[in-house]
């Protein structure tokens, strides 16, 4: 499975190319047919490891709990990654995270990304908003946010939310 944007090749991946990104990334280069998946490492290898961890054990979920790389169509390059931190809750509410390769920014990229990946999210079962969390400075975050569609839940706030059709 992938979501096929304008400019992106947005891909989920599976255990083993979740292992392959922590400790093989020229397999994972392969398999992907994609250059420069950089690994995850410090504060953030952490929490592949986790979400890999928790995908693990449950896999009815899965696709809210791996990350999905995002890979430029023209050149193959990855350019980023994206992920949903959990299963809906009882609210029908999910949260998405991302982040953008250095070079990428200010392209549109994750603006992007976080449409189509919020798209796919308003189409699956028990889902009715999408969520993220972005520190009140994060400008470009912020603006990546409202290009996606999502509103600050309070003014100044660093909670934002989108309604799911």
């Amino acid at each position: 499975m992938q979501l096929l944007t304008e400019r992106l090749r947005i891909v989920p991946l599976t255990l083993p190319q979740l292992d392959s990104w922590l400790h093989a990334v020229p397999a994972l280069e392969r398999e992907l047919g994609c250059r420069r998946p950089a690994p995850p490492c410090g504060e953030f290898g952490r929490i592949v490891e986790k979400q890999r961890t928790v995908a693990a054990g449950d896999a009815e979920h899965y696709l809210f709990h791996t990350f999905w790389l995002l890979i430029e169509r023209a050149g193959n390059e990855v350019v980023g990654s994206a992920c949903f931190k959990g299963a809906p809750n009882a609210d029908g509410e999910i949260e998405i995270g991302y982040g953008l390769e250095p070079g990428w920014e200010k392209q549109g990229y994750m603006s992007e990304a976080v449409r189509a990946l919020c798209a796919w999210a308003g189409q699956q079962p028990g889902v009715r908003h999408v969520t993220a969390e972005t520190a009140p400075d994060n400008l470009a975050s912020q603006r990546v946010l409202q290009r996606a569609g999502f509103s600050p839940c309070e003014s100044g706030a660093s909670r934002w939310r989108r309604e799911c059709p």
